[in-house]
């Protein structure tokens, strides 16, 4: 059947071909970013996904294998928790790479950034496709800082499945919570692993019990350890009552020996094995009524004779119903627990096809994908990766975008393997794919095959939303579920070296923000400057970085400033007439709008109109009115920051015949300008949820420096050998907070920052900060 099979290894030259019955070959090619020299570059990889040894049946089952035996998952958890470490093991075990990479060498697959190799953290989520035992999955890891959440957030929108990786010393942390939440809105099935078993306080009672406790969440003992900290060596499978012992000698963690627990070798161990089984078998029957019949009807008397796969297909069952979450343990770092955990990412996690999508129904077997992220490649341009619901995507294929109206052309297809890309002739649904040539699409775009099945499925939804006598007027806005963007916190101004580089930097600015919809940029009307918005300290170091490396600019950052928001206290009332006359025509508008708080959180303002207010009038003027109403409160009077938690009340509008939508528009916002002004007035400053984890010799002088900070302590923890501090801090507070705390604590503590809420300042402050922008003080 073969003609030639090469197994390919990435070299600094060349990549041969690999040719299928001298018919299909695909090229690939090695996209390898330019690093600095003291990066090592030297990964091995192995061969093409379904390529590995002689075990090959056609190219279409190697490039779309059957949907069942897909899995597309991700990696998420607290920083520091193991995600890339894992993701590297997991690569090794199936083949895909033969050499173990490591964070601290900055050799790793799925950090391939220079920022992320320096720093060994992940900042942008990568895409890695491989087989496991004939299944297909596409990993993706995701970062655990909180400035990079919204890479988590797009990557679990086209997740089927996830796996929560926890530091077994540590348990449920400050991100873990957040990921979790962020899975839970989009009804993902997990697993959990508890990693770092062998780390110095690493305990799995202690672990489980706070996912139990902190996440709300049943957890499956599927595995126990044997032994933990240094004396952690192997695990015991709970379902099928083996012990897996991992060869000491051995050092990438291949080797490993499966035994049957019996009663003369390891009686204490099968007695603990047996009753957590039982207790398993219970805790499942419970959840799931089909497993208990069976159970009662012909297991009742004696668990142990209940065969392991129909344990198997029960939790199966319950991690898809999300009504528990398997747990599983080992030490990626330490090469211990992996392959169990991949076993367990194809037994228990779903397929695409046990999946419930409701739009599918609408497009039938028309093609239907969400572009979930953009990267824009020096030589090819920008690279979309897709997750396909239904239907087939070619090259040269002309396809349709929903959000942009547009119509663009797939000019190639690739899978996706982290910083190296593989071309494939076509790819079916259920799979992630990697496109070349579209330049209009965008994160949380829907891609269809044509204008006119858009219209179809659309027409198709109006009737299912009639059917169920719902009020569906925007049935469109169900196929088009996209990505919630997170505000910004933090902003501060960008300059390049010289008035003649201004293009450049736009250029690259528009790529990153292509790129990473979380990074906002804005040109300042007053000074004129142009102002960068991002998520965090961290968020901008990264965004200017890049800039330097990527697109060889030196700019010049602004200190950086924390983003206020103001409110009002008190209700007023304000009118306004605007007479002009431009050419022969006269435009006459006259307003009357009351300002009041709301005590609801509302970032924009809740419009409202008077009874006076005649629905013709409205029909012609509403959108002209809102407009102005919205424009005037993006700069309020204190500091020129967005307004919010506020109701406009227009009361009265009387406009003379021909006078333009604009000139309506601009006596609204005058009015709104004019009654924010005279209300009593109020700044809004960002509140950190913080998380401090400090050894105990140190909790003193990090609670007076977080008094020092406006700092509001809720509880102390206790954490197996150290104290977790948890309470709110102000923003402007908190800024370079990381390294006063490296000095307190002598570079032992960690800490984690979430936005909680926005909170009234008090009047000493305020006035503070009015003068320092007003150049007072």
């Amino acid at each position: 059947m073969l003609s030639i099979l090469r197994i390919f290894a990435v070299s600094h030259q060349t990549i041969p071909s690999v040719h299928i019955n001298n018919i299909c070959c695909y090229k690939v090619r090695a996209s390898l970013k330019r690093l600095k020299p003291h990066v090592p570059l030297g990964r091995n990889y192995s061969s093409l996904p379904g390529l590995i040894g002689n075990d090959i049946k056609s190219l279409h089952s190697i490039i779309n294998p059957p949907i069942a035996k897909i899995r597309n998952i991700g990696i998420m958890a607290h920083i520091d928790a193991g995600k890339t470490t894992t993701t590297e093991r997991i690569l090794y075990y199936s083949g895909y790479t033969r050499s173990l990479g490591d964070v601290d060498d900055g050799d790793t697959v799925t950090d391939f950034m220079a920022q992320e190799r320096e720093r060994g953290i992940t900042i942008q989520s990568a895409a890695v496709t491989f087989d496991w035992k004939g299944y297909r999955v596409n990993l993706i890891d995701t970062p655990g800082h909180v400035d990079f959440t919204l890479e988590v957030e797009r990557c679990l929108r086209v997740l089927d499945g996830a796996v929560a990786i926890f530091d077994a010393s540590a348990g449920v942390e400050a991100q873990t919570l957040t990921v979790w939440r962020q899975a839970d809105k989009h009804n993902i099935p997990r697993i959990c692993f508890l990693n770092k078993m062998d780390k110095t306080g690493a305990s799995f009672k202690y672990a489980v019990e706070s996912i139990r406790e902190k996440l709300k969440a049943k957890p499956l003992l599927l595995q126990l350890p044997i032994g933990e900290a240094k004396t952690f060596k192997g695990v015991v499978d709970v379902v099928t009552k083996e012990k897996l012992l991992w060869n000491s000698n051995s050092n990438d963690g291949k080797d490993f020996e499966r035994k049957l627990l019996l009663e003369m070798s390891d009686p204490a161990l099968l007695k603990e094995t047996t009753e957590a089984r039982n207790a398993l078998i219970e805790q499942v029957a419970d959840l799931d009524d089909e497993f208990a019949d069976l159970v009662l009807e012909e297991f009742s008397e004696n668990f142990d004779l209940l065969p392991a796969e129909k344990l198997q297909t029960a939790i199966h069952r319950v991690t898809l119903a999300q009504t528990a979450v398997p747990v599983l343990c080992g030490s990626a770092l330490k090469n211990k627990g992996i392959q169990p955990l991949l076993d367990a990412v194809t037994m228990y996690l779903p397929s695409p096809e046990e999946r419930n999508y409701e739009f599918l129904q609408w497009y039938k077997d028309d093609l239907c994908a969400l572009a979930f992220k953009v990267l824009h490649d020096k030589q090819r341009g920008p690279l979309v990766f897709m997750r396909i619901y239904s239907g087939t995507i070619k090259p040269q294929l002309a396809i349709h975008n929903v959000n942009g109206n547009c119509t663009e052309r797939i000019s190639r297809l690739l899978l996706p393997f982290a910083d190296q890309h593989v071309e494939i002739p076509s790819l079916t649904a259920g799979n992630i794919a990697l496109t070349v040539g579209l330049k209009h699409t965008a994160t949380g775009d829907t891609i269809v095959s044509s204008k006119s099945s858009a219209l179809a499925a659309a027409r198709r939804a109006e009737r299912e939303g009639e059917k169920k006598h719902r009020q569906n007027k925007e049935a469109e806005r169900v196929l088009l579920a996209g990505v919630e963007i997170p505000e910004p916190v933090f902003f501060c101004t960008i300059e390049p070296p010289s008035v003649s580089k201004q293009p450049d930097l736009e250029h690259a600015l528009k790529c990153l923000q292509r790129e990473d919809p979380s990074l906002k940029v804005r040109l300042d009307p007053d000074s004129g400057q142009t102002v960068l918005c991002g998520m965090g300290e961290l968020h901008i170091e990264i965004i200017h970085d890049r800039i330097k490396r990527e697109y060889g600019l030196e700019t010049y950052l602004g200190p950086l400033q924390v983003a206020y928001r103001e409110t009002i206290l008190n209700s007023v009332r304000a009118t306004d007439t605007l007479d002009r006359t431009l050419g022969d025509k006269r435009h006459l508008v006259t307003v009357e709008v009351e300002a009041r708080p709301i005590e609801t959180s509302s970032v924009t303002p809740v419009i409202e109109y008077a009874e006076s207010i005649s629905e013709g009038l409205l029909k012609v003027s509403q959108e002209a009115i809102e407009s102005g109403i919205h424009s005037a409160c993006l700069q309020g009077p204190l500091l020129g920051s967005p307004v919010q938690d506020v109701a406009i009340t227009l009361h009265s509008l009387t406009i003379h015949p021909g006078t333009s939508t604009t000139m309506i528009s601009a006596c609204v916002s005058r009015c709104v300008q004019k009654a924010l002004k005279k209300a009593d007035k109020q700044v809004l400053e960002p509140l950190m949820s913080l998380e401090v984890t400090v050894a105990r010799d140190y909790l003193s002088p990090v609670l007076a420096d977080l008094a020092q900070r406006r700092g509001n302590i809720q509880e102390i923890q206790t954490r197996q050998d150290n104290k977790v501090v948890i309470g709110f801090v102000p923003l402007a507070d908190i800024m370079g907070y990381s390294t006063v705390l490296r000095t307190l604590t002598s570079g032992s503590a960690t800490f984690a920052l979430e936005l909680s809420t926005y909170q009234a300042m008090n009047s000493q402050d305020q006035n503070t900060l009015l003068n320092r922008r007003s150049g007072l003080t």
